[in-house]
């Protein structure tokens, strides 16, 4: 049992280095130097994760309005016939427009997923009061404050990853293979390896390898929820539509990643990859951005205004108390840490963790995926959502 022996004597050097008279403003120094080394770190980590490539639009055809031009009209502004393209200009055009994939961005790290939760003031004057009741034998205190402190870290981290989940489900979406039309014969490839001006046969149960302007069509009918929210499928058509159209009345059009449900087409490729509607999707879920709701103004300014004024008014208590009232430093020290501690608002995160996680909860069940919790906040000022 010498073990438990170590550990008292560890015990009682440690509270006698603790009741050193000038120990306590280190330590406080100490942890404020950590806490900004971290902040340091994840700063420097999330500035490094915005320099990275975003998802960004390949070499594209021109922005042209397909499904208001005739069938000649887009055979001519391709440069192919209706026997599909040959060998070699299919290299070229692979080079140019590269594969029909959506690029795939690096997710964050769990470990720094995590972490930037933390990434705000009120978090950091939170942890350090965690640290300082906790040195005090304040216990509870100190439970009850941490709890908070990791339940809203929690909630953040557990949301961003959905998001990047519904990322890859997007990718997911896109079809594997192709029955195309190259050199006037029907082969069949990986969907990967279209490009403008293919011409691509779908039949009942396909997904669709690209965006497509058809050229011909037998009782075709396309499911296009993943890109309109229309829970029908939608009967296509050959002849051009007016320009001015949406995109779910778009008849003569098929998009990358939506469901052939019946019928036969042939269609000719006009975009692939980042290029196509799927695509540009993708492109804004990937995107990292700053959030600033007007909450988060709001409750930063807070933050900044209540830690400077916590700050000039504990400091100004030690030094009124000991050099103008002669009070032991020791003892006004801790008066003025004290003050400090109960003047933290420390159920404020928690306040607007819970609330906008009760937002976000009830927006899941609508199958609705939101990427930062704040955006709660703004997505609850709409009123009405056009598709």
């Amino acid at each position: 049992m010498l073990w438990l022996t170590d550990i008292n004597n560890l015990s009682i050097t440690f509270y006698q280095w603790l009741s050193l008279p000038y120990i306590w403003p280190w330590l406080v120094i100490l942890i404020a130097i950590l806490l900004g080394i971290s902040s340091a770190w994840i700063t420097w980590q999330l500035l490094q994760r915005q320099q990275e490539p975003k998802l960004e639009a390949q070499a594209s055809v021109d922005k042209i309005a397909w499904h208001s031009l005739s069938i000649e009209q887009v055979l001519d502004k391709l440069q192919v016939s209706i026997h599909g393209l040959a060998q070699a200009e299919i290299s070229k055009r692979q080079q140019r427009y590269g594969l029909n994939q959506l690029p795939e961005i690096k997710p964050r790290s769990a470990l720094l997923r995590f972490f930037s939760q933390f990434h705000n003031l009120i978090i950091y004057v939170l942890l350090l009061t965690v640290l300082v009741t906790l040195v005090l034998g304040h216990l509870v205190d100190s439970g009850v404050i941490f709890g908070v402190v990791i339940i809203n870290a929690l909630i953040g981290f557990i949301q961003e990853g959905k998001a990047e989940d519904a990322l890859q489900a997007i990718r997911n979406m896109l079809s594997l293979q192709a029955s195309v039309l190259r050199d006037g014969k029907q082969v069949a490839i990986s969907a990967e390896q279209l490009v403008p001006g293919d011409i691509v046969a779908l039949q009942s149960g396909d997904k669709v390898p690209a965006d497509l302007r058809l050229l011909k069509c037998k009782n075709f009918h396309v499911q296009e929820a993943v890109l309109t929210g229309e829970s029908l499928p939608v009967e296509k058509q050959i002849d051009p539509v007016v320009q001015s159209s949406e995109l779910g009345d778009r008849l003569s059009m098929a998009y990358s990643g939506t469901l052939v449900s019946s019928g036969q087409a042939t269609g000719l490729v006009i975009a692939t990859g980042i290029n196509t509607e799927i695509g540009l999707i993708s492109a804004l879920v990937s995107k990292v951005e700053t959030l600033v709701t007007p909450l988060l103004k709001q409750v930063a300014q807070f933050g900044r205004w209540l830690t400077s004024s916590i700050f000039v008014l504990a400091t100004a208590t030690f030094f009124f108390g000991h050099y103008y009232r002669g009070y032991d430093f020791t003892e006004m020290f801790m008066a003025a840490v004290g003050l400090a501690i109960a003047a933290i608002p420390e159920g404020l995160p928690a306040i607007m963790s819970i609330t906008l996680a009760i937002g976000v909860q009830r927006m899941a069940k609508r199958h609705a995926i939101i990427r930062r919790l704040p955006a709660v906040e703004t997505l609850g000022s709409v009123t009405v959502i056009c598709s």
